[in-house]
């Protein structure tokens, strides 16, 4: 709803020319060019293409002569034979139909190799409507093998055709998702006696980009590199000075100079400016660094890092007492202050009060910050929202009257730009479940493309009981509500599903992000998709956490006696496993970290040993249940707990030093998130003194290439819900590990 005119148009540009003709094996195709590449048409009917099932034409809208029905059988093939101009890589569109309900999922080899498993093939809404599923894969010169095997008993969806886009490959900067234009990012991080030099791979180059290194103005590699975005340099010096060109179609680019050089102990230190205490009719307070977030705030292509400053006497909604006051600040990450916001005394401090949005909602180019706000809050600029006067805590400190606003402001001055009525307004309190503000003033916060497009705020209050998940947009003027889910009209079945946290994921395969909250998700039309029934728990992770079966899976544990106490769920809340009730199951995780099992592990507090999708024991459960981070070389994930990075099932990879965590038991970052440098992950801890924020980066090589998963928009947007209730990791969409080799391009486009 936010795309320029102008953006929407070259975004469905047509080709050029279309030229019909026969080729060999009499196969029928059609070539479309472009001035960036050739297209290829490939008939589902034309033979040397074979299909498991028949040649139908009763279903209007297909190409050529016909399309493939396939067998309803795993395993049910449509094979196409297709020829590249030259080795590299390519993009493959398949055009099918599909009318059922399910998807219906296959495995998408080229060559014999998997390049996608179990690569979901959604329902089109009728067998005459057809849609088109693109991907990117590795071609050899001349004659390929492309093949579609059904991995569900229903069989293929009707396939039309595929074509082949080979040759220059397009500038992938113009497609589906708005996302940030990021620098290169290039670091360089001390490993052993050398130096990692470390960039991003954007999602908006082109897929065949190479990259030459160069250390003090002379290239370090003998060729182009074609793998991953890293470089260990085992010459040079402490005051060498590195830059990175990329290399598409054998022409250089410009250099990219370092933005970040880490220290000889491995990280840079961001000098931030602690608050002046103060005091409440309780006692007084000093102030320490909290939660973290990142955004451009600027439009210059570089991240800065909002700070969320915590009062020491800050409460959980249980813990009745006044608290001072929260303030928000940003950094630029030579330690420059933009702006401070002091939310005031009518916003209390603690988990649940304070969830912030960073993100750039109106397509200019710059991220704004979004939080709920009251009388008394000080924007950047020094104006006050509402009543300076204003006073609304009761004599326990707790807030439970007075108005209640949502308020968006510039990212680069802290203005306020717009203040709203915060929706829903918490009413009766006791109508929430007691009488003192625990249920009540539970706020969930996150970002969704809603629309498929672009960026959409998602505001939340309550999870216990009564659950509100609001979801609002930003034109630069105005924010407005796109829709509001209510438990109390939706229905009872949903009341008390909500986690401490939640998730944004496209979990119907439309192409558009939903909202996964706890037990249940809210699709991005504001209507339910399921609801397990499970109830509140305190851990969420979603993400593409089984590989082999289609769509995005949900790992949650669950509080509630005759509940299970955890439990993975498919995208349409089919349960894929559960474990005996247990009581409160405080804490758990799912990810990859174990690469002699596909896929993702499992495991919890309360439930022993580690467990595989099928919910079955294959090892020893890791001691950390907490945060993640991908920090070696390897596919699989490390773990984070604490200050220290470790491997599973054992080795410590890193322990930072003079920092600490946030959130008392909780041990969490500031921050985990692909800052900089290639795809993997910084971690960001505030010092002891509260005095710096301390970015650590990797030191290890990999030979993974994989796209920054900041352009993987839900990997970006759950850096962007990471502050919201207990903190939890940010998940992609896709399967990261050792036994992937190839990774699919990002569908983006900048501003």
């Amino acid at each position: 709803m936010h795309i320029p005119t102008s953006r929407r148009a070259r975004r469905l540009r047509a080709p050029a020319t279309v030229a019909i003709g026969l080729v060999a094996a009499a196969a029928t195709m059609i070539a479309l060019n472009t001035a960036e590449a050739a297209t290829i048409r490939y008939e589902a009917e034309s033979a040397p293409a074979t299909c498991d099932g028949v040649v139908e034409s009763n279903h209007t809208g297909y190409s050529g002569s016909g399309f493939c029905n396939s067998n309803n059988a795993v395993g049910a093939a449509n094979q196409f034979t297709v020829n590249a101009a030259s080795a590299g890589t390519a993009t493959l569109a398949i055009r099918y139909a599909h009318g059922g309900t399910d998807i219906r999922s296959a495995d998408i080899l080229v060559n014999g190799a998997a390049v996608e498993t179990a690569s979901a093939f959604s329902a089109t809404g009728a067998w005459t409507t057809w849609s088109t599923k693109t991907v990117t894969i590795p071609v050899n010169a001349g004659s390929n093998t492309i093949r579609l095997v059904a991995s569900t008993a229903s069989g293929l969806a009707n396939i039309d055709y595929v074509e082949i886009t080979d040759g220059d490959p397009p500038q992938t900067g113009d497609g589906r998702y708005e996302v940030e234009e990021l620098t290169r990012g290039v670091t360089v991080v001390p490993s052993g006696s050398g130096r990692l030099v470390s960039w991003r791979l954007l999602g908006t180059d082109p897929s065949n980009v190479a990259f030459n290194v160069y250390r003090d103005g002379a290239k370090l590699n003998s060729s182009p590199l074609t793998g991953a975005s890293n470089y260990l340099d085992t010459g040079g010096s402490s005051s060498s000075r590195y830059t990175v060109r990329t290399v598409v179609n054998g022409a250089e680019g410009a250099d990219a100079g370092t933005e970040i050089t880490f220290n000889s102990s491995g990280y840079y230190d961001v000098p931030i400016q602690k608050p002046a205490g103060g005091s409440t009719p309780s006692g007084s307070f000093t102030y320490e660094a909290n939660d973290l977030s990142t955004a451009d705030l600027d439009g210059d292509g570089t991240y800065e890092l909002i700070v969320k400053w915590y009062p020491t006497n800050a409460k959980d909604n249980a813990q009745s007492g006044y608290t001072g006051n929260t303030i928000m600040d940003a950094y630029k990450l030579n330690g420059q202050r933009l702006w401070r916001i002091d939310l005031g005394r009518n916003i209390r401090s603690g988990a649940h009060y304070t969830q912030f949005q960073v993100y750039d909602y109106n397509s200019d180019g710059k991220a704004e910050i979004a939080m709920k706000t009251a009388d008394g809050t000080r924007d950047g600029v020094g104006t006050v929202i509402g009543s300076s006067s204003a006073d609304h805590r009761n004599s326990s400190g707790y807030v439970l009257s007075g108005p209640e606003f949502l308020t968006i402001f510039n990212g680069q001055t802290g203005a306020a730009m717009d203040t709203i009525n915060y929706n829903p307004p918490r009413g009766n309190v006791s109508d929430w479940g007691d009488n003192y503000g625990n249920r009540s003033d539970r706020f969930l916060a996150g970002t969704a493309y809603l629309d498929g497009e672009t960026p959409s705020m998602i505001f939340a209050r309550g999870y216990y009981t009564r659950s509100v998940i609001w979801a609002v947009d930003w034109n630069g003027t105005d924010l407005t509500t796109r829709w509001t889910f209510d438990s109390n009209t939706a229905g009872s079945q949903y009341r008390g599903q909500g986690a401490h946290s939640l998730s944004i994921a496209d979990m119907n395969g439309d192409g558009n992000q939903d909202v996964v909250y706890g037990a249940m998700a809210v699709g991005s039309n504001g209507q339910a998709l399921y609801n397990t029934r499970f109830g509140h728990g305190d851990a969420l992770h979603v993400s593409d956490h089984v590989p082999s079966r289609a769509g995005q899976e949900v790992f949650m544990v669950h509080e509630s006696g005759s509940a299970p106490s955890s439990s993975l769920n498919g995208s349409n809340g089919q349960i894929l496993f559960q474990t005996s009730p247990s009581g409160d199951n405080g804490r758990g995780v799912g990810a990859n970290i174990l690469a002699s099992n596909p896929g993702s592990e499992y495991w919890s507090a309360n439930v022993g040993g580690l467990l595989n999708a099928s919910g079955a024991n294959i090892g020893a459960k890791p001691g950390s249940i907490n945060f993640l981070s991908w920090w070696d070389g390897d596919g699989e994930r490390e773990l984070l707990d604490g200050t220290q990075i470790s491997n599973y099932p054992s080795g410590t990879l890193l322990s930072g030093s003079g920092v600490t965590s946030n959130n008392g038991t909780k041990s969490t970052p500031g921050l985990s998130a692909d800052l900089f440098g290639d795809w993997r992950e910084e971690a960001v801890w505030k010092t002891s003194d509260s005095s710096a924020l301390r970015i650590y980066a990797t030191p290890h090589q990999t030979n993974l290439r994989v796209p920054t998963l900041m352009h993987d928009i839900q990997y970006r947007v759950a850096i962007a819900w990471q502050n919201t209730g207990y903190n939890q990791p940010p998940h992609p969409s896709f399967y990261i590990g050792s036994d992937k080799t190839t990774y699919a391009w990002p569908d983006v486009h900048t501003p």
